[in-house]
């Protein structure tokens, strides 16, 4: 152990090295994946990607992980404890796919010009980030009054389909890598049993997917050589005149925006319930100004990809790792970005050998959800899980349909339906899926305590927000979706009629008061984990 003799609290510990490796693969593969979206589908210059995006992303990623080990090492400190776990920061992964196809591309193919595209990725990242910034002081209020069912039911629906199943696909395309790989993760990371000479195991999982993909035949040696030719040193610089440029185009992106950055920091108020109920409790405001600091900075050094708290904080707590593992991944991942080796990376690491840390998060996000409510709001969580599901699954058809040439509304909405595919429900579930799965967990939850005033002014909640669009509707706008609006206001006046007749709040049984409670950390209720110190 590596010890800072003021503060006295442990820098790194063993199981640091296991939840780096582990969170470092997992930011890894969605620098990767963004690297790829920049050149493959916007067409952006190489030179500029690994030149100006990725060094202004680094140094995002050490500025903000830095910041939460520091927040994490006060907070142990403060509370005499030296099991604290760091929160973990990387690129927000679905606006890495929003920027692109819903900003960036969609400006590449009318103007042809990807330097365009960049500088309303830019104005858009720099957008959301502002809002952000303004959540810091509206999410505090929102996370005192929603319940845990919904705040964590609705993260549980984002890990599920927008951070599993696309790693999962891409597992079982290649099974025979990813499936041991999986297996090692599980066993390490689920279990007490260590691999001989304390080897972290998502370095050994790594590795052995590696030299399977690569024995097997599945990776290309000339391709390594290709992208050994990108390798060169670059430097954050600032990119103010291509953000200014694209700032004054930005009516346009307001539309997504908006609604986005109010999902910011609605998934950044899930991810601090979500180490709460780990043990960790964080200032839900510290997480929030930096998240927005770190999207308005990135943005104006050049990086349209907005960094957030990541959702996993449980998952690296129960592979024991503490402070030290977050700083140690910006600063690992920052040096890959300044020095250009992502492009060689991706030529020698099998993507199906990487992506099943994705998945146990996955898996770690879905059953904290139902471990840490009270079993009576299980339905809760479920109806915070439908809404992210539903936007999933709608994303997909359009992707499908994108592929064959159409689109859902030149297909039309009655053939969709005659082969049992109801998208236009799906798609209005799904948009703003977000802070809908929120508002309906709450709802659900406070149906169930018999808080029917509670439920009222939920719903309520929903009609204004559906009225003006940033949830149920394509864009921002007044009378944006005015059925769903009128159908939330229906279900306010039936909660408003229960509340006249039935103004009593259900009392929780024994079981359900002591989960209710503040909840102790994970380890004291799971099995303990080999590479904890």
């Amino acid at each position: 152990m590596v010890k800072l003799a003021p503060a006295g609290v442990p820098l790194w510990v063993r199981g640091d090295t296991n939840a780096f490796s582990g969170l470092g693969i997992n930011v890894l593969v969605n620098v990767l994946t963004l690297t790829s979206l920049c050149i493959g589908v916007v067409h952006l210059p190489a030179h500029d990607v690994f030149h100006s995006i990725l060094p202004a992303l680094g140094i995002a990623l050490v500025i903000g992980n830095v910041y939460y080990t520091l927040l994490a090492r006060r907070l142990s400190r403060r509370e005499g404890r030296s099991d604290v776990t760091a929160m973990p920061y990387g690129p927000s992964v679905p606006h890495m796919f929003i920027v692109v196809f819903l900003i960036m591309l969609p400006v590449y193919l009318q103007t042809k010009d990807p330097v365009r595209a960049w500088e309303s990725g830019l104005a858009w990242a720099f957008i959301i980030g502002v809002i952000v910034l303004i959540g810091a002081f509206v999410g505090p209020v929102i996370r005192r009054y929603a319940p845990r069912a919904a705040l964590l039911g609705t993260l549980a629906g984002i890990s599920i389909t927008f951070i599993s199943m696309l790693p999962a696909a891409r597992m079982w395309a290649l099974a025979w890598v990813a499936l041991p790989v999986f297996a090692l993760l599980l066993v390490g990371l689920l279990t007490d049993v260590k691999l001989p000479g304390n080897v972290p195991i998502s370095l050994a999982a790594l590795l052995v997917g590696t030299a399977i993909a690569w024995i097997g035949g599945a990776m290309s040696a000339p391709d390594v050589s290709a992208a050994a030719h990108d390798v060169a040193v670059a430097l954050p610089t600032v990119h103010f005149d291509l953000l200014g440029k694209g700032l004054a185009h930005i009516g346009p992106l307001l539309a997504t925006a908006i609604p986005l950055g109010v999902y910011n920091f609605t998934e950044g108020m899930s991810n601090v319930e979500s180490a709460a109920a780990a043990g960790d409790s964080y200032n839900l405001r510290s997480v929030l100004l930096a998240d927005g600091i770190g999207a308005v900075v990135g943005s104006a050094l050049g990086s349209p990809f907005p960094p957030a708290v990541y959702i996993g904080h449980p998952g690296w707590k129960k592979a024991g790792g503490r402070t030290g593992y977050s700083m140690a991944t910006g600063v690992a991942i920052a040096l890959l970005c300044f020095l250009g080796l992502f492009g060689l990376l991706g030529a020698v690491l099998p993507m199906p050998a990487i992506v099943p840390i994705l998945l146990y998060i996955g898996l770690l996000i879905g059953a904290q959800a139902f471990q840490h409510t009270p079993r009576a709001q299980a339905a809760a969580v479920v109806a915070a899980l439908i809404p992210n599901i539903a936007s999933w699954a709608s994303g997909q058809m359009d992707n499908v349909l994108s592929a064959a040439g159409t689109s859902a509304a030149q297909v039309g909405e009655a053939k969709l339906e005659s082969a049992g595919v109801f998208y236009g429900g799906l798609n209005t579930l799904g948009q703003g899926a977000v802070l809908v799965g929120l508002l309906l967990g709450a709802f659900v939850a406070f149906i169930i305590d018999k808080r029917f005033v509670a439920a009222g002014s939920t719903a309520l909640a929903g009609a204004a927000l559906s009225f003006i669009g940033l949830i149920h509707a394509p864009k921002v706008g007044w009378d944006a979706s005015p059925k769903v609006a009128l159908g939330y206001l229906f279900a306010a006046l039936v909660c408003g009629a229960f509340a006249l007749t039935r103004p009593s709040r259900r009392v929780p049984d024994e079981d359900e008061a002591t989960l209710d409670s503040p909840p102790a950390p994970v380890e004291s209720a799971e099995p303990a984990v080999a590479t904890a110190s």
